[in-house]
């Protein structure tokens, strides 16, 4: 890979990002970027970049508007998962991107915080987890100069929580937008127990 830092740059491409970018606070759209970044370099390092399964404006698609669900154009009244893959499939639709690949892309998105089922649901759903997950501190699988050249290119806000507290913003929204047992219900009881 010669520019690791490079992004896909087709007129799908530029509408995904800047959708995020219009709609989510700046640390959350950073998120999405190196999400992305870090999804490419492990299916570099895995091989699984020349796997027929592999699409990178998919893999784009699914990175960048994986939390459209956190920003403005959410209407609060499902799990953030879910109202962001419906935007985003809806913007694909937009672009005259095939079903299935719109469906794949859906999916991967709904189920890019699913511990234990994403990597379960094909290569883009499990690059998706995968590359948000890296991004999070979760996921080791990347050597730290990797790391470090999407971080210095995309810094990290001080604080970890940005995430955190949009999830919490969406889930105060309504009682459907943290159902039971999801990561927001988790993380809005944490917050009602401070």
């Amino acid at each position: 890979m010669d520019d690791i830092l490079a992004l896909p740059a087709g007129p799908l491409a530029r509408a995904a990002l800047s959708l995020a970018q219009r709609t989510e606070n700046s640390p959350v759209a950073g998120h999405s970027i190196r999400s992305f970044l870090f999804a490419r370099l492990l299916a570099s390092q895995d091989g699984s970049a020349d796997d027929a399964a592999y699409d990178e404006n998919l893999l784009f698609a699914a990175c960048i508007m994986h939390d459209l669900g956190l920003g403005t154009r959410a209407p609060g009244k499902e799990r953030f998962e879910v109202e962001g893959a419906d935007l985003a499939a809806e913007l694909l639709r937009q672009h005259g991107v095939a079903t299935a690949d719109t469906d794949r892309v859906w999916e991967a998105i709904a189920l890019h915080s699913s511990i234990g089922i994403a990597h379960r649901r094909g290569l883009l759903t499990c690059l998706t987890y995968k590359g948000v997950f890296t991004d999070a501190g979760q996921v080791t699988d990347l050597s730290e100069d990797l790391r470090q050249q999407v971080f210095a290119a995309y810094p990290q806000p001080a604080g970890d929580t940005y995430i955190r507290d949009a999830i919490i913003a969406h889930a105060k929204r309504s009682k459907a937008a943290a159902p039971p047992y999801s990561i927001a219900a988790e993380l809005l009881r944490q917050e009602l127990t401070r």
